[in-house]
């Protein structure tokens, strides 16, 4: 054999072994043909043809986990920021919807996330708040469910994990907390001196 035949066996198994990809667990990889799609791989070894078909994205099929702070107004005129957490995955059977109908996923989310916060925490005061915290998370998954399905998106769970008054109002609320504490000190007191 000489010099050619060598230089031309190793381009063939050089463009062989570039043709071979892994898709690893719990992962989809989308490949294309000269930007064309072409197919979804699942997990194990595939075959792609090499310099023609390229792998355009490989996307994670785990529970990704979202957070985000909204600062909204109560019906008391008060300002709380809440952070709200949204698990989520794409759908398996979904994959070339989350791909290509959605640019910004987690931009598509948050704004859905302030939508829904915005419109349901001005309707109670700061009290309310704090006692309905699982209520707006519920509406959260639920509107945020709905609207995301269409881009293979499956909402899992939605969590109000913090809120946080402007903290004025968390010094008025302690001191109001003290005020009727000592009321109540002063009014045993008063009895257990009668």
């Amino acid at each position: 054999m000489n010099i050619v035949t060598y230089i031309i066996l190793f381009v063939v198994l050089v463009l062989l072994a570039s043709g071979l990809f892994i898709v690893k667990q719990q992962t989809a990889a989308i490949v294309e043909r000269f930007g064309k799609f072409v197919g979804i791989r699942q997990p194990g070894l595939h075959l792609k043809i090499p310099l023609v078909d390229k792998i355009a994205w490989r996307m994670s099929l785990k529970i990704l986990q979202l957070d985000v702070i909204v600062e909204t107004k109560t019906k008391d005129d008060v300002f709380v920021h809440l952070k709200i957490s949204v698990q989520f995955l794409i759908r398996p059977d979904h994959v070339y919807d989350a791909f290509y109908k959605l640019q910004n996923p987690h931009e598509q989310i948050t704004a859905f996330i302030f939508d829904v916060v915005r419109a349901e925490v001005p309707k109670m005061i700061l009290d309310d708040v704090f006692e309905k915290k699982e209520e707006i998370a519920l509406a959260i998954q639920r509107d945020l469910k709905q609207a995301m399905l269409d881009y293979g998106y499956d909402i899992i769970k939605a969590l109000v994990t913090d809120i946080d008054p402007d903290e004025k109002v968390k010094i008025a609320m302690n001191r109001i907390n003290a005020a009727d504490r000592e009321k109540i000190a002063a009014q045993h007191e008063g009895d257990a001196q009668r």
